[in-house]
């Protein structure tokens, strides 16, 4: 029997191509991890969806779908991700940020299949000091934390948040880096990583999300031996293996 975390977001595991009956159509998303250095480190502001819409009582980072609006150049997808995720922040959490700040940490896209599918670029950007008095409305928005990145892994451990997959892995990412100047340096150019998500169930049931380098990426099979970049999703929590991309 297939095993499924209750926070796996993915659909179908049948759904192998985008030419495959009743996939969604992918929906252009941008997010961006906002950060503040703290003696402990750098924590991330996180915040928690209302129950009633989509990704109902997750905790995310600012973002949502890009508009047409967010098109200053109807040909500059990438730029319209930015003014997309700038503009959520400040409808969101009621800060003003600059799109030219930020650095691309990823682009996730999401397995085929029959749920919504989001197909976002993920942003970081560092917020100064006097620019981190968050507003949230208490509609979309229901709950805001500055938190480190561990801590937010731990309570998702321990049960107490709940985090759909890019989220997690975004934030054992994050927990990797000392500082935020660090991973700035690590993200400066195009250096971003690409997630285009296969997910399937390996031997003992168990749902697994593969990306490119994983041994068993190519071939659909996650019980294949060899390269792992992938997220075990069991019922008792997620399992990262990397042994491929430069975290």
């Amino acid at each position: 029997m297939t095993e499924k975390h209750k926070n796996d977001m993915y659909g179908n595991i049948d759904l192998r191509s985008e030419e495959d009956e009743g996939v969604s159509e992918l929906i252009p998303a941008a997010t961006v991890v906002l950060l503040r250095n703290t003696d402990a480190g750098p924590e991330v502001l996180m915040l928690k969806k209302n129950s009633k819409i989509t990704f109902g009582g997750m905790w995310v980072f600012p973002g949502g779908k890009i508009d047409a609006a967010d098109y200053a150049d109807k040909e500059d997808v990438d730029q319209a991700a930015r003014n997309a995720a700038a503009r959520e922040t400040k409808e969101e959490a009621g800060v003003e940020v600059d799109p030219k700040s930020f650095f691309q940490i990823a682009h996730w896209t999401p397995p085929p299949g029959q749920q919504k599918r989001f197909a976002t670029w993920f942003f970081g950007a560092c917020l100064e000091e006097g620019a981190q008095d968050i507003q949230i409305d208490d509609g979309e928005i229901k709950e805001h934390s500055w938190i480190l990145p561990e801590a937010a892994l731990e309570r998702h451990r321990n049960g107490e948040i709940d985090l759909v997959p890019p989220t997690w892995v975004t934030l054992h990412h994050l927990s990797l880096y000392p500082s935020i100047h660090s991973l700035e340096e690590r993200f400066s150019g195009s250096q971003h990583i690409t997630y285009n998500t296969r997910v399937v169930a390996d031997d003992k049931g168990v749902r697994v999300a593969m990306w490119r380098g994983d041994a068993g990426y190519e071939d659909w099979d996650p019980n294949k031996q060899g390269e792992r970049h992938r997220l075990s999703m069991a019922e008792s929590g997620f399992v990262f293996e990397n042994s491929v991309e430069n975290y």
